[in-house]
């Protein structure tokens, strides 16, 4: 592949999380996920992906070889422990730097493109791509603006600083990735972005893993009963993705129908993250004082072969996120066949069919949810129908598409660059 066609060789940046770190806990979510396989797919279509990732352990190794074309460099940017999300702003320069040091050390030309995830990232992502002359690419994932005007209760408003820098790599970058339309329609209303230079490719999911027809297995395998019915949660806990609203419900659920709570399983899979480290056993909490602990159970984060089962095992998933770009665990659930309760919110509101694949809620009202929640649990036949169709429906976000896609995106980007020009 030449560089006229497409990209030989690509430098992925996603500094503040690294792609081999477990999901669900930290700073590791859906962007992890997004990162991983997409550099895999990229490198089957031969184009090699060194990801940048800032080194949080002395013990990790500078260089990771993932998978064949796939490289993970662990920079060194500021103390190994003790930094935030919110601290590293301050440690960009050092990433910046040993990032540049690559071409320093394989002479001009190593790379053809730079895609940056993430606003801290995109910072970075600046500066590489104009030293090396190449175009671009920024997937924002996460929005500031976006962010403060749905914040949770309890969570913290995204700082001047952050919005001033996601203002500038829109400005700068060749082009900008959105996960769907309507985050397009936010770059464009919200930031300014020019509409010509904003791409939408969806995330995808690993279809693989992630697929239907074996409830029966996966409920034995994570010693479920056959008759329980289990309403999951899963990613990190924290305000931004409302866990509590699952458990208010679930109290609402029993209060009204106290027979429920035979069968009721209400688990959480994940850990605390962001504003959610202050108060680690706040949901425990919540759960004791509303009077359902014994039906809550809290799991930390697995491997996606176990997630997998544990969609695939519940007969509800909840996404009540006061906030999702997109919402990968909207899809990898139904990808396991399993029906969704989710909030009409940013990506969910195209990761969920409303009424076909699940159930999509305005707001974040638990008397909501619990109705939602509880109509599931009673229509049997509605459930098969949603998992069918959600199996069907999740069929089309392979991350092969979302792979084939960029790629289209980079030749454009590389093209345009050759033309003296940007994105149009």
């Amino acid at each position: 592949m030449s560089r006229s066609d497409g990209p030989r060789r690509v430098a992925m940046l996603s500094a503040h999380t690294s792609p081999l770190e477990q999901p669900g806990t930290g700073d590791a979510g859906g962007m992890n996920v997004y990162v991983l396989e997409l550099s895999r797919r990229l490198a089957a279509r031969g184009v090699a992906v060194d990801v940048f990732t800032r080194s949080t352990s002395r013990h990790l190794p500078p260089v990771v070889q993932e998978s064949p074309g796939v490289t993970v460099h662990h920079v060194s940017a500021g103390p190994f422990d003790g930094l935030t999300k919110d601290d590293l702003p301050s440690q960009l320069c050092g990433f910046v730097r040993d990032v540049l040091r690559e071409d320093v050390e394989h002479g001009p030309g190593r790379f053809d493109l730079v895609h940056s995830h993430y606003w801290l990232s995109g910072q970075v992502g600046t500066v590489a791509a104009e030293r090396w002359d190449v175009p671009l690419v920024h997937t924002m994932h996460t929005m500031a603006k976006v962010k403060n005007a749905r914040l949770a209760d309890g969570d913290r408003a995204e700082p001047p600083g952050r919005i001033a820098g996601e203002q500038e790599i829109v400005r700068i970058a060749d082009s900008l990735l959105a996960n769907t339309d309507d985050e397009r329609r936010e770059l464009v209303d919200l930031y300014g972005a020019e509409p010509s230079r904003v791409q939408v490719v969806h995330p995808g999911v690993d279809v693989e893993v992630f697929r239907g027809g074996r409830r029966v297995q996966a409920r034995a395998r994570l010693g479920l009963a056959a008759d329980a019915d289990v309403l999951l949660f899963a990613g990190r806990i924290q305000p931004l993705k409302a866990p509590d609203v699952l458990v208010r419900a679930a109290a609402l659920m029993v209060t009204q129908r106290p027979e429920l709570r035979r069968t009721l399983r209400v688990v959480v899979v994940g850990g605390a993250s962001g504003s959610g480290l202050e108060r680690p056993t706040a949901l425990a909490e919540l759960a004791q004082e509303l009077g359902v602990a014994d039906v809550v159970e809290f799991v930390p984060p697995v491997e996606q072969a176990v997630l997998a089962d544990w969609y695939a095992a519940a007969t509800a998933v909840c996404v009540p996120s006061y906030n999702e770009s997109f919402g990968l665990v909207a899809i990898e659930a139904q990808a396991c066949g399993t029906p969704v309760v989710a909030a009409r919110v940013g990506g969910l509101a195209t990761a969920v069919t409303d009424g076909v694949t699940g159930l999509l809620i305005d707001g974040h009202d638990p008397v909501d949810y619990a109705a939602a929640l509880d109509r599931l649990i009673s229509d049997p036949q509605l459930r098969e129908s949603m998992g069918t169709k959600a199996v069907a429906h999740a069929a089309s976000f392979g991350w092969d598409v979302t792979a084939a896609r960029t790629l289209e995106v980079y030749r454009l980007a590389l093209e345009h660059r050759k033309q003296g020009s940007r994105c149009a």
